[in-house]
């Protein structure tokens, strides 16, 4: 009888576990998939980063998948409106395929969203940072979105917020020649100005009571829709920054801490899931940064982290106070490689 109880039990456990682990591995339908708020969207999956990253499917996000313009009026945002009141809209896509060095059959592969993380590895192998010279992700957005015909993977705001406006698979128009085969990202920062051009520099930064200085964002932009409460930002460095960039001496304020910091695990994170990508930037044979654009074997032989200025000469950006070694050190300590080498 105690052998027939226990084989009773035993039998009707069997399918109670297989359901259980059923219910494991094929999740209940309509069931939620949490997030944590760091992740990118790489060939439509989610990879995460350590830091805070707001996609264009979030709410608050920017998306540059839409034909209309974000901060229009409703009522003439669509496309029609669009190309009859803005003269430099001339396609409601502002963005395209990834086409360099594919074959017929992979552009008809890839043309329907066949692209996968093996076959971006492939393609990627530069990640172009940019400043925005708008000051905030917002209205840099609104430049990109509303007013040209250009885009970008990218943005970071001034609190160290990411903003992703495409799946890293399309090729975003931010730096010509590299678009096939990089990656691009806009920095909040009003810019790099000569010295006797400085304005846009005064205007944005201000000092406190104590000296030090901080941003203040023209009331003209309006709200600049930070993620942090109450957010106020500071540069790095408390003084602009002085250096000669494509042969010309401009000054700029540094980035905010917050930017360095999300910057640093992006990168990381960009870094590693493109193998070819690099984590160094364009120096010279004796270690130090190269201030100009690239020759063009030099560029196309680059694979690596590099700033605008690197791949047109018309480009300033990211500018005289951009820290590389900050940057490209501390994304590499996260990746267990050794510093950079200091320049002889």
């Amino acid at each position: 009888m105690r052998r027939r109880s226990r084989l009773f039990l035993s039998t009707a456990l069997v399918p109670a576990l297989a359901l259980l682990s059923g219910c494991q591995l094929f999740k209940q339908p309509g069931r939620p998939l949490a997030r944590r708020g760091d992740e990118i969207v790489v060939a439509g999956q989610l990879y995460h980063t350590g830091t805070h990253v707001v996609t264009w499917m979030d709410p608050g996000g920017y998306d540059a998948y839409r034909v209309e313009r974000r901060f229009s009026p409703l009522a003439t945002s669509d496309w029609a409106h669009s190309a009859a009141e803005v003269k430099y809209l001339k396609t409601p896509n502002r963005y395209g395929m990834r086409r360099g060095g594919l074959t017929d059959a992979e552009v008809e592969k890839f043309r329907g969203g066949g692209w996968d993380l093996p076959a971006l590895q492939g393609v990627i192998d530069q990640f172009v940072v940019h400043y925005d010279e708008a000051g905030i992700s917002r209205y840099c957005f609104d430049i990109l979105q509303d007013r040209r015909d250009l885009s970008v993977h990218f943005m970071l705001d001034l609190d160290g917020t990411i903003y992703q406006t495409l799946d890293v698979k399309e090729r975003a128009w931010q730096a010509t020649t590299s678009n096939d085969r990089s990656i691009g990202i806009e920095i909040a920062n009003v810019g790099a100005y000569a010295p006797n051009e400085r304005g846009p520099l005064d205007e944005w930064y201000h000092r406190d009571a104590s000296g030090q200085p901080f941003i203040k964002v023209p009331e003209a932009l309006g709200d600049p829709m930070f993620r942090t409460p109450n957010f106020i930002g500071r540069p790095t460095r408390p003084d602009a920054v002085r250096a000669v960039i494509q042969g010309q001496t401009l000054e700029q304020y540094d980035l905010t801490p917050q930017q360095y910091a999300a910057l640093i695990r992006l990168t990381a994170t960009l870094c590693r899931l493109f193998p070819q990508l690099s984590c160094d930037y364009p120096r010279d044979a004796s270690g130090r940064l190269i201030p100009h654009k690239l020759p063009d074997a030099d560029l196309a032989k680059y694979k690596g982290v590099l700033g605008h200025y690197h791949v047109q000469t018309n480009k300033i950006d990211p500018g005289p106070a951009f820290q590389w070694d900050r940057v490209i050190n501390g994304a590499r300590r996260l990746l267990l490689l050794p510093p950079l080498p200091a320049a002889k």
